[in-house]
Formats: C-alpha cells, structure tokens, sequence
C-alpha cells in the first residue's frame, strides 16, 4: 500500500464498500459525539467523511487533532444509512472507519478560519494567504484560472497562432505608467524596466517573419491599486498578426473570448460584439466603457436649453457648455431626485437639473423655467414616461458626459436595471489619436503613439490633429475594459511625424524606440493585435468584485505583499554591487 494514498478525498464511493483504504489531507473539520468523533479530512481533490469510536485505538489521537493539521487515515470503506447521506458530497454516500492515523503536520492555532465562508479581514487573508486558499471560494477560484488560461491557450493554437515568451529586462519605454527598474550590475549607472506590456518585442515579431503570435504575458506597471487593477503586475493574452485589418483582429478575438466565457460561466453570452465609435460611446453612456446591460441612453438636450428660460443652463450654453439628459425610470420623487443631486456634488458637480413627470405634467424649477412644451419634448426624446424623471448635466463636454455617464450607472444600479444575467461586449472603435492637454493646451497622445493613424500620412500632414482617428480599438465587457489594441504604425515616416505633432523631434524616436524605427526600415508588414487582460476575464467569470480575489499571491491596495515582506530593505554590500545608494526620506526633501 503506498505510503500516503490509495485514493484522494474526493473519489470514494458506493463501490469502494469494505475496501481497505489509505487517504491523507488537512482535518477540516472535527464532531465529538461523545462516544463516536467524526473528521472531515480534506484535500485539493475533496472531502470525505471519517469516524473513529471509543474502542479504537486511534480514538484519543483524533481527540487531540487540531484543524488543518496533516495527517494520513488507513481503515475501511463503510456505506452511511440513508438518512445520513451528504448529497452535497461526491463522496457523500460513504465514509471511511479509522483503524489507523499518522499525524504528518500538526497545525497550530489558526489565524483564520478555514472551514467558514466567514471573511477574516484583508490584511489577515493576505499575510496568511497559503491558508486562505485552503478556503473553498478561493481554491476554487484559482483553480478557475488555471482551466481559463488553458482554454485559451488551446483556443490561440487551433487559430494557428503560436507561442513565444518575449524578455523580461528590457530597457525603459514611455508608454504612460511608470516603469519598474531594476539596477544593472555590469553597468553602473544604468537600468534595466520590467517591460508594461510586450509592444515593441510583438510588434517586432511581426517584423521577423512570424505571422500570428500570442503569449499568456507578464505585465509590469508601477501603479495603483484599484478593484478591477492589481498593483505592480498583472497578465494578459498578448496577440498580434500580420497583413491584417481591423476587422480581422475583432474576428480572431471574439471566438476565444466569447468561447471562454461559454465555457466556463452559466450567464448568456450576447454573441453579438456590437462596434461603438467612441464619440458615440461618450455622448449615449458618457464613458468609454459602456455597460450596455443598462437600458438606458444618455442625449444631448443643448439645443432645448438654448435661449430657454433656464438662465443658468442657457448662459452656461453661451459659454460653450453642453447639456447632457440622463433617463431616470421609476424615478419620479423629489426624494429621488434630492438624493440624485446630493450624490452629483459629492462627485464635485454642481448639481444635477432634473424635471418629475407625473400625471402627464412636468414638474421640478427646470420644468417650471423651460415651459411644458420643451419638457414634453425631452420626455419624448428620452422615451419616459409618467413616474419617471430626467437629469441633467451642464458642463464642458468632457465633465458633463463624465458625471452624466456615472449618473446612468447610479440609476441603473439603484433602479436594478442591470440584468446580472448576461455578459454583454461591445468594440470601442475610432479613438482619437491627438487630445489636448487641458493645463498646457499641448497636443499629446490619447491612446498609443505606435497606432496606424486613419489615413496615414495624408491625414497627419493635411488634418487638425484632434480630427484625426486611430485604427485603435477597445474590448468592454458589462462596463469593464478588458484590452486595448490598434492597427499598428509600420512606417518610419509615419512613425517620425506622429511624434513631431506631439512636440517630439527623431531623435527621441531614435533613441527611445532604436530596434522598432530601424525595424521599420528594412521591411515591415502591415500589422495589429489586441491584448485582452486575463485576471479581469477570471474576475467577471468568478463574478468576484475585487480582482484580488483571482491572483493567486496577490499584494494589497498599497502595492505590499504583507505575505513575504515585499517591498524590503537590503543591505548596504546589495546596494553597493549595484553602484545604487539609498536615500532616507529625509534626504530627498532636502
């Protein structure tokens, strides 16, 4: 008989009856019935049921047991009466009678509990995390991973994609988060970046010859933490193909998308990925990342507003503002619309506007200003009806549509609009390529400088900036991104030209992306890719609302791993090897 095993915790059954067997794992859970103790021994496959009596000599050691101590079982294999079958249990027709018990571990007092559902509080959880994952959610939850990165995987490779692992020292790039650097020994002075993404390395790829890439990638960015980001690193499926449109990207994607959240969730897939421009997106769900699962859509109202007899709206409009209207079905009490005010200046708005209607009459200072007439008319252009309210949002285009977008939300969630029963994706397609910085008036990236412009170098050479689109594109998933691509540039000319428009001379091209401008130069096909964020894709699956709760070492909200003691201080030799000195905090106000 082997030393641990015969059998894992999760495969007796019926059939098993009166075998002699062998099972080890952690006593999850231990019941003194006096003369009879039960053990629920448990190990990553499952759970069985063990009992032990009086008259056994094992009896007294598993008296003494502690929970999530180790230990290994040997005895028979008994059918339980009828009324005592654990349906639950996949091994819940039998249990196993104690005739002999090793203890391989012995376990301490536990900090958390590991058989209870109970939450132990973040900090608890992640400095013990090994023990929580003993716990059944996120055990689980990981195990989920696992399978999903595998069904992708098999997906990319029935597509004819294939796998490479692109470096993980690299050389610092400006892509908008900041690096993570690592000192180099052999070079004083100089630094190696945990690469944010794999751009350049798949980009240039395509430019050795290989058409259709992917990798399970390894991403690093030095920023915060938030409940849909992790800190500090994160995985994502990195793809990228060559001779391809748009429009190939989207087809190669949606299949292992759509097939994965099929697979392996319980919720309608709306199969249809609808294409959304983003001007579109930000003027209906006053964001870039609609939740389409809500059915309402917000309108522009500025022409109603014009001149109206609402002064502060109609001025304002004068100024240049916009006025955006946001449906509030089932929303039609001042009590409602009080707190839906409230909650606007809490977002740093003034306020939001907002017209009752109710028994075909319009109610509210907003309805009272603008006449009957022109709120029948936003009653009409927003489709409600009686019992239902409208707000409004008067600002610059981008703050109206920010807090009209959060606005939807609120009401969608409060007025449980949401059907939590579907996952619903949509494109986000036509970025702009050049945004203005509202502090400097400067023109700058709004998406990522190595995107194909549409229409090339004409465009960059005869359009206003801020009229040019990208090839660039969004996968939003109920209201989460979960990756960004384009049309990648593959023209040094284009390349040296969207960075002069940014204020940028080829030099800097030069020197900061030298093996993707001179690769430009010797030949480089057409190409694109995506790449869609793996632990966002396990958190809407898992329908957890913190991603932490899908990585299996995750660090907490400040960037720490409090399991291991990261980031830690070293001592002076480490420091000195690398021609680094550390400076207190002290220091550096100096």
């Amino acid at each position: 008989m082997h030393r641990y095993r015969t059998h894992n915790c999760g495969e007796l059954s019926e059939k098993d009856e009166n075998s002699r067997v062998k099972i080890s794992g952690w006593v999850h859970r231990k019941r003194d019935h006096g003369s009879l103790v039960f053990v629920d021994l448990r190990d990553h496959y499952g759970l069985t049921q063990c009992v032990v009596d009086t008259s056994d000599s094992a009896f007294s050691i598993v008296e003494s047991l502690r929970n999530e101590s180790v230990v290994t079982i040997t005895g028979f294999v008994k059918k339980r009466s009828d009324e005592t079958v654990n349906q639950n249990l996949t091994t819940g027709e039998v249990e196993v009678s104690i005739e002999e018990i090793i203890i391989q571990s012995e376990a301490e007092t536990l900090p958390l509990q590991v058989n209870s559902d109970e939450d132990a509080g973040e900090e608890t959880r992640l400095r013990y995390r090994y023990l929580d994952l003993r716990r059944d959610r996120p055990h689980k939850n990981i195990l989920l991973r696992s399978k999903i990165i595998q069904s992708i995987r098999n997906r990319m490779i029935e597509q004819g994609f294939t796998e490479f692992q692109t470096p993980i020292l690299t050389a610092s790039s400006p892509e908008g988060a900041r690096d993570f650097l690592v000192p180099a020994r052999l070079h004083p002075g100089k630094y190696y970046a945990l690469p944010q993404a794999p751009q350049q390395f798949k980009q240039l790829i395509m430019m050795s010859g290989f058409e259709k890439y992917f990798q399970i990638a390894p991403c690093f960015r030095d920023e915060d933490s938030r409940a849909d980001r992790s800190p500090g690193e994160f995985y994502q499926l990195d793809l990228e193909m060559s001779f391809v449109e748009q429009a190939d990207v989207f087809n190669a994607v949606e299949p292992v998308i759509a097939g994965v959240f099929k697979e392996f969730s319980d919720k309608k897939i709306d199969n249809k990925f609808q294409k959304i421009s983003f001007a579109e997106s930000m003027l209906k769900y006053g964001s870039d990342k609609p939740d389409l699962r809500i059915p309402i859509e917000i309108s522009d109202v500025t022409d109603i507003f014009r001149g109206s007899e609402f002064s502060i709206f109609a001025k304002n409009i004068e100024s240049g503002a916009i006025v955006r209207a946001i449906p509030g079905p089932k929303c039609g009490s001042r009590a409602i619309a009080d707190r839906m005010n409230s909650w606007a200046q809490s977002e740093g708005a003034p306020g939001l506007g907002y017209i009752i209607f109710a028994n075909e009459d319009a109610k509210g200072p907003v309805a009272k200003a603008l006449g009957q007439d022109k709120s029948n008319e936003i009653k009409s252009k927003l489709n409600l009806e009686d019992g239902d309210a409208a707000f409004f949002s008067c600002a610059s285009e981008k703050d109206a549509s920010f807090i009209a977008g959060r606005a939807r939300v609120k009401i969608g969630k409060e007025q449980k609009l949401i059907d939590e029963t579907v996952f619903k994706f949509c494109w986000i397609v036509d970025f702009p390529m050049f945004e203005n910085d509202e502090l400097t008036g400067k023109i700058e990236f709004s998406h990522n400088p190595f995107s194909m412009p549409q229409g090339g170098l004409e465009a960059l050479n005869t359009k206003n900036p801020l009229d040019i689109k990208a090839w660039q594109y969004d996968l939003v998933c109920n209201g989460i991104e979960l990756s960004s691509g384009a049309i990648r540039n593959h023209l040094p000319e284009v390349m040296y030209r969207v960075f002069e428009i940014a204020g940028y001379g080829p030099e800097m091209v030069d020197n900061k992306f030298p093996a993707m401008i001179n690769a430009f130069k010797f030949g480089a096909p057409p190409h694109g890719g995506i790449a869609p964020g793996i632990d966002r894709i396990v958190m809407l699956i898992a329908e957890e609302p913190n991603i932490r709760e899908v990585i299996l070492f995750p660090m907490n909200g400040k960037a720490e791993d409090i399991m291991m003691s990261a980031p830690s201080s070293v001592d002076d030799k480490q420091l000195r090897e690398l021609h680094v000195r550390a400076v207190t905090s002290h220091q550096k106000n100096v």
